[in-house]
């Protein structure tokens, strides 16, 4: 990806990405994590505050050496043991029926095959596991819809292949998973920011 992606990228969503709206939203979708948690894109741990008194461990899946040195002192700082595991959400290390929880942040939308992501976090979590989601995507005003098409090839290269018009909770569903929570809106800006900031809050159960 070059010295923007590989070196850049991390630290401007590393900042972007702790907003005060954003903590709020991680507080939410970090509620009710407990036992051994898979985190999917752990980035610079800026879920790590969120963590629940009943979590027990992490396993952090980062492919970002930049974003891992970045997230040290939270880790440093945690009450909860994170353990990197492995670097690619797409081919996770952990064995079947690892995770109690699985979550991920803003991180669906820029595996390049998220369909076998999410294949291997149903996999790893056991039977009755809930993976807690907050990702952006594709909005229902036909509108911003196909601005995000027309976008999507410009954020790619931007971002670090991520993606604007996905449909994060059809994409769960058809992973095998019932998604028992679902909040849709878009985050608080200006109307020409609605490409961007369509968010899904959820919870979905193997």
């Amino acid at each position: 990806m070059g010295i923007w992606g590989d070196r850049l990228l991390p630290h401007v969503i590393d900042k972007a990405g702790d907003t005060a709206e954003l903590r709020r939203l991680r507080a939410e979708v970090c509620a009710g994590l407990h036992g051994t948690v898979l985190e999917v894109g752990f980035g610079s741990g800026l879920n790590v505050p969120h963590y629940p008194a009943a979590v027990t461990e992490v396993l952090a899946v980062e492919p970002s050496e930049v974003a891992w040195a970045l997230s040290e002192a939270r880790r440093a700082a945690s009450k909860v043991p994170v353990r990197r595991s492995g670097l690619d959400g797409q081919r996770l290390t952990e064995a079947d029926g690892t995770a109690d929880c699985v979550l991920s942040t803003l991180t669906l939308c820029t595996i390049p095959d998220v369909g076998a992501a999410l294949a291997e976090l149903r996999r790893v979590l056991r039977p009755g596991g809930t993976l807690h989601f907050f990702e952006h995507g594709r909005s229902p005003d036909p509108g911003v819809e196909r601005w995000q098409h027309r976008l999507d090839p410009l954020q790619g290269a931007l971002f670090g292949g991520c993606h604007l018009s996905r449909d994060m909770p059809a994409l769960v569903r058809e992973a095998g998973f019932s998604v028992d929570r679902l909040e849709e809106a878009y985050l608080p800006g200006p109307r020409v920011s609605r490409p961007w900031t369509y968010g899904y809050l959820a919870r979905a159960t193997r």
